[in-house]
């Protein structure tokens, strides 16, 4: 049974929220993460980590978004990914993660208070960015999914542009996430950007996006991926309900493609 849907009993359950505007609020987190030990949102580690294995190598420089209580930034440690860079709105998220991460002797691991809006670091340092489940975070009030609103827009956009800029030429953006393809590409194939989009799925019951963007690769006739991708049904295991991934599900079944 995975932990990441069902935390053990020595930590304390986290209710979702009662709206998912909640998820915009720092307040919020700052709350949860005091009380919360580790939650992982889209599965955990090992139902992709063959993904993880084919585009990270052990020597890269990797930065993560939003890390959260996630274990992700261990996982990568134990495979020998050891130069890594985690940042965090929360100013408890990080405290309580540099501890965590202390105590089991993860020393090498730096964990900043940042914001995924405004990159503090400089162009083209690090191999890889990676994000699980943060990006989701600014689509929670972004209304019709086929015509997001202006302000969502605009903050992706200037994410994708600072994971854009802080990537080194021939890096790539890993980005986990609920969002399907005809949602996502769209802003990923702004012609601001220069990378490749590719995506793969995990998953049982509701099945995520893992979607790897390479620099320098994009096509240079400007062509964009047109291919139509079949969407798997959408059917919920118990304990994907107990936990608050469903709340990022967009909730396509009734448009008719």
């Amino acid at each position: 049974m995975d932990t990441d849907q069902n935390p053990s009993a020595e930590h304390k359950k986290t209710d979702p929220p009662s709206s998912a505007s909640a998820y915009l609020d720092p307040n919020y987190w700052n709350q949860r993460f005091s009380n919360e030990e580790h939650y992982e949102w889209f599965k955990d580690y090992s139902h992709f980590r063959h993904l993880i294995q084919a585009h990270i190598k052990p020597n890269s420089s990797v930065l993560e978004l939003g890390c959260g209580n996630s274990q992700l930034c261990e996982e990568l440690y134990k495979d020998g990914i050891t130069e890594i860079t985690c940042i965090d709105l929360s100013s408890v998220a990080v405290q309580r993660m540099k501890e965590r991460l202390l105590s089991k002797g993860y020393k090498e691991i730096k964990v900043l208070e940042a914001d995924m809006l405004d990159l503090p670091f400089s162009n083209e340092c690090f191999d890889v960015v990676i994000e699980k489940g943060t990006m989701d975070v600014l689509f929670v009030d972004s209304g019709d999914p086929w015509n997001p609103q202006p302000e969502t827009v605009s903050k992706v956009l200037a994410m994708l542009e600072g994971v854009h800029k802080v990537l080194k030429p021939d890096g790539i953006f890993i980005s986990i996430t609920f969002g399907q393809p005809h949602f996502r590409t769209p802003l990923f194939q702004n012609p601001k950007f220069t990378w490749s989009v590719e995506w793969s799925t995990f998953g049982d019951g509701f099945h995520y996006f893992f979607y790897i963007l390479r620099k320098g690769r994009r096509s240079l006739d400007g062509g964009e991926s047109t291919e139509k991708i079949e969407m798997p049904p959408f059917c919920l295991y118990q304990e994907e309900l107990e936990g608050e991934d469903y709340i990022f599900r967009t909730n396509i079944d009734k448009i008719d493609c």
